[in-house]
């Protein structure tokens, strides 16, 4: 048996599919252990309204295929006051919690970073459908992201093609264009806007003319969230070329629907990994893939890591949009 006899789960930030088969995995894996696991809904904010309820492998049963978050998430202003954290840690010593798991983003972790720094045993899980936790390979919600989005992507050729447009697509991805570039290239995009390296709209409308005089009758182009305007790239394009164009803003559909298998695997490991490293009392850790292994590294080493763009995904689009 552990030492370790409670501990707190919380999601928060923005929902990502595969958050639920996080949460049953750590709850699974806590009972395992003969942990006590709180459930604190509503992330941060719930936590400082004493918003808990004691979850069980029972109350578990049948949510890894939902989307969403059974613990539900909102944004705490208070908990981004120093106050606020203060009252936040004080509330983890009253629960008695041993540990605190966090599911979500970098504003979540960041969140619990704060905390740690009042003693608070901070475990993070990386969920967030942007991709932009720059110290792991993954995070749960990317996978289903970005297949909602080639889904809609897949529809949307099929009316432009018949009406021989341009489709400017709009998907999410505040400061990171993964969501973009992936499905860019599954979707046969022939431009893609990132935020990390945005492409000038005239070469955007240079492109397009260059495929219609090859024969090309229609063209898609996808951009990301943090470059936005995808309404007045449209109309740019339209006076410009001629060519009948319309914008489609994704926006929080690709949060939502069924977790991928590979979604359910990355959260159904890393819940485990959670409570093992909690077990084996480690302080302060980041669940993380890199290099295609699951590990975990220190809370602030991990948030503090920046990555560099890789143009790499970019080139390769291009080519195959010839």
């Amino acid at each position: 048996m552990s030492e370790i006899k409670k501990i707190g789960l919380l999601t928060s930030g923005g929902d990502a599919p595969g958050m639920n088969a996080a949460i049953r995995s750590v709850v699974r894996t806590a009972k395992d252990h003969g942990i006590k696991v709180v459930g604190i809904n509503r992330g941060y904010e719930g936590l400082l309204h004493g918003d808990i309820r004691e979850l069980d492998g029972k109350d578990v049963s049948g949510i890894m295929n939902r989307g969403g978050t059974e613990l539900y998430t909102a944004r705490s202003e208070e908990m981004r006051t120093p106050e606020g954290v203060e009252k936040a840690a004080n509330i983890c010593r009253i629960l008695q919690l041993d540990a605190l798991v966090v599911i979500g983003g970098n504003g979540s972790l960041a969140g619990g970073l704060d905390l740690s720094k009042h003693g608070i045993n901070i475990i993070g899980i990386p969920g967030t459908i942007d991709l932009d936790l720059d110290c792991s390979d993954y995070t749960i919600g990317f996978d289903t992201a970005v297949n909602t989005s080639l889904d809609a992507i897949n529809k949307i050729r099929d009316t432009s093609c018949s009406h021989e447009r341009c489709s400017v697509v709009e998907v999410m991805g505040r400061n990171a264009g993964f969501i973009a570039l992936w499905t860019a290239l599954s979707g046969g995009a022939e431009e893609v806007l990132v935020p990390e390296d945005p492409v000038d709209r005239n070469a955007v409308v240079e492109q397009i003319l260059e495929n219609r005089s090859n024969g090309k009758n229609h063209n898609l182009i996808v951009v990301a969230e943090g470059v936005g305007k995808s309404q007045e790239l449209a109309e740019y394009i339209e006076s410009t070329t001629g060519i009948q164009t319309r914008a489609t803003i994704l926006g929080h559909l690709q949060r939502g629907g069924t977790p991928t298998a590979k979604d359910r695997m990355a959260a159904g490991i890393m819940g485990y990994q959670a409570v093992k490293a909690i077990a084996e009392g480690k302080k302060n850790r980041i669940m993380i893939v890199k290099d295609g292994k699951y590990t975990d590294i220190d809370l602030a080493e991990g948030l503090a890591y920046k990555r560099e763009y890789d143009d790499s995904l970019y080139k390769i689009i291009k080519i195959l949009a010839i």
